[in-house]
Order: C-alpha cells, then structure tokens, then sequence
C-alpha cells in the first residue's frame, strides 16, 4: 500500500483553520453574538441621534405680546448654534399645559419689555442670555424711540461694533463625529479581540481534555495547528467585525449621526488592520498559556494575566483618548503592543496620529508578533501533549 502523500505545511493550516472557521461560523454562539453587537451599534447611533436632537433643538411657544419678539429670539439663539422650532399659543393656561406634557420646552409671555418665561424645572443657559438679549434690545428700541432717534439706525450701529477673534487652535468641527468613531473603534477592537481569542484558548484545553489533539498531531505538527487554529478563529472574528462595523456605519449615516463618511471608512479599514495584527498577537499568548493546563477550570488561572494587559490597554485609551488625546502618554502608549492595537486605532479616528507614527506602530507590532509566534509556538508543542497537572512555564519553554 502506497502511504499517504505528507501534507505541505501551508496545506495543513489551512485545513486546520478551515475546520475552525466551519464549526464557529455554524454555531448559534456566534450567530447570537453577531446580532447581539449589531443591536448595540444600532441602540448607540439611535441614542447619540436623539441626543444630539434633543440637545440642539429646542421648541418655544410665544403667546399674547411676546409674539413681537418671536424672531430675534430665534436669531439670537441660531446666532449661539441651536435649533429652534416656534409656535404661537392662544393663552398662557394652554402654554402651560404644553409645557406640562413636554411638547414645549418653554412659554413666552408677557410685554416686550417684561417678558415672562415657563418652563417645566429649569431654564437653560443658552436661552436665558437669548431672551435676556432680547428683552434689553426691546427695553433699549423703547427708549431710542422716546427720545426721537432713528431705533434702526442706532441697532446697525451697534451690531458693527465687535471684536475680531484670533484662535491659535480652530476648533475641529468634526471633533465630537471624530470622537464617537474613536470610542466605537476602541471598543469594538477591545471587544473583539478579548472575546475572540478566549475562543481559542478554549478551544485548546478542549481538544487537550478529549485528547483530541493527539489525533491532529499524528497528521500535522503543533505549529501548524496552532497557527491554523488561530487563522481559522481569527477570520471567525474579521467576519463579525466587518458585518458589526458595514452595519454600524450604514445606521450611523441614515440617521444623521455620521455625516464624515470618508473618515470612518478609513477608520473601519485602519480597524481590521489592526485587528489582525492584535488578535494574532493576543491569541498566540493565549493558546500557548491555555496548553499549560488540561482543565477548564484551571483556564482563567493562566490566561488572566493577558486578559488584564487587554483591559488596561482598554481602560487606560479609553480614558486617555476622551480626556487628553494629544498627551505623551497617548503617543508613547499606541506605540507600544498590545496597547497599540487598541490606542493607535482611535488617535487615527481622531486624527491625531501621523503617518510615521503608525508605520512605527506596525513594525514593533510586527516584531512582537514574530517573537511571541516562536516562543508560543515553544510553550505550546511542550505543553500540549502533557496532560494531568498544570505544566510550569518553566518546563514549557525547555527544549524537548
């Protein structure tokens, strides 16, 4: 009998990734994760929708003589970058009501020169100064038509008058979309590769416990089912990653919350990039401690010490990016893996993050892959095979 033809070693990973990819893309855990992320884009791009709404917009009823000043108070506020809708009431008890059920963000009554406002349990600041500003140049219009001086005259005047402001740093009016991508990207990048690679230091123990990888092993060799068990669980990831984020971006431009198409493209790009690199680089870290133990339960004692790196990168970026993106911190951190996976994504979504500095980013990601590739590899095909107690990170890295 012929023996069989030995598999090529690009062929038994793909084999081996391939039956990974097979049964987790089958599976209801991962059909019910997808979606579950999904609806989380979608409850976050409808909330930041009906945020940005109600915080910029707001409804004024104007009742009795208070209707004369209806339009400069809505070109003063206009003037301050709010919206606002009027309407006229018939009286102030009907305002009232209105504002009870809050159809009304506030009623103006009263005369021009004493207005009176209602409103439910507090009076903003933008339209307080708004209506202050507008009670003053009512009072102010009386007494310049009193003394017989041309009112119009006198109000042209007096708007010409200003000051000229000179700002070293413009505001980017792009900041608060640009900061919505930054905090969707951390997060989905932290989520992702967190949840994803735990997959597959699950899926070690498991095939250890069942003995299941002393089959595989007869075929392929470790590092080929290590690397194949990786890809195969990887692309599972990228998969969800694409749908949740083509999604998200889709639900973020139809409700008017995103309207920086071109950047959080680019950003959704920069982000699968990244993830590869970052899931790669966690994953190898995790299999290769998942082959110290035999047991389930014994699993989170080994893989801990990843996990917590993963969350500090997510803790830290996140606190840092919302509170002082342009720190050294930042820049030194989103330099270094396996922060950078997490941080160097959101600076791009910011835009603060230069084309060096990412190139940088990638070649000491690169680097740290190579090198924890060859030690995981290491721990893992002294580790796999022995079963019964946890194998000593010691014993693992020794040479068989």
């Amino acid at each position: 009998m012929t023996p069989p033809t030995p598999l090529s070693p690009a062929r038994a990973v793909w084999l081996v990734s391939r039956r990974e990819l097979n049964t987790r893309v089958r599976s209801k855990a991962f059909l019910f994760g997808t979606l579950a992320l999904v609806l989380v884009i979608a409850l976050y791009a409808g909330l930041m929708f009906f945020m940005g709404k109600s915080s910029n917009t707001s409804t004024i009823g104007f009742t009795g003589q208070a209707t004369v000043v209806s339009e400069p108070l809505k070109n003063s506020l206009q003037a301050m970058g709010k919206d606002v809708e009027t309407q006229s009431v018939p009286d102030v008890r009907s305002g009232e009501r209105l504002v009870s059920e809050g159809k009304l963000d506030a009623l103006v009554a009263g005369a021009p020169g004493a207005l009176k406002v209602i409103v439910e349990d507090g009076l903003g600041d933008s339209l307080r100064s708004a209506l202050d500003g507008v009670a003053r140049q009512q009072a102010l219009d009386a007494q310049l038509a009193e003394a017989g001086l041309d009112v119009n005259k006198v109000n042209r005047e007096v708007a010409a008058a200003g000051v000229e402001v000179q700002t070293l740093k413009p505001v980017d009016p792009e900041r608060g979309q640009r900061m919505m991508l930054a905090f969707a990207v951390v997060f989905l990048l932290f989520f992702s590769i967190q949840t994803v690679g735990q997959l597959v230091a699950q899926g070690v123990v498991e095939e250890k416990s069942s003995r299941v990888v002393e089959i595989l092993l007869s075929t392929v060799r470790p590092w080929q089912l290590l690397l194949g068990k990786v890809l195969g669980v990887g692309l599972v990831g990228l998969i969800q990653l694409v749908v949740v984020g083509a999604l998200g971006l889709v639900a973020a431009s139809a409700t008017g919350v995103l309207t920086i198409q071109g950047v959080a493209f680019g950003t959704l790009m920069s982000a699968l990039g990244w993830y590869v690199l970052g899931f790669f680089l966690v994953a190898t870290m995790l299999a290769s401690a998942a082959a110290l133990v035999s047991r389930q339960e014994d699993l989170s004692s080994v893989i801990t010490p990843v996990v917590l790196t993963l969350v500090l990168a997510f803790v830290v970026g996140i606190n840092l990016l919302t509170g002082n993106p342009q720190s050294p911190w930042v820049e030194w951190l989103s330099l270094i893996p396996p922060f950078s996976p997490i941080i160097m994504p959101g600076r791009a979504a910011l835009g603060l993050a230069p084309a060096w500095q990412v190139a940088m980013a990638v070649v000491i990601t690169i680097a740290a892959l190579a090198a924890v590739l060859w030690l995981g590899s290491r721990i893992y095909r002294n580790a796999v095979l022995r079963t019964g107690a946890r194998v000593k990170l010691r014993d693992a890295l020794k040479a068989e």
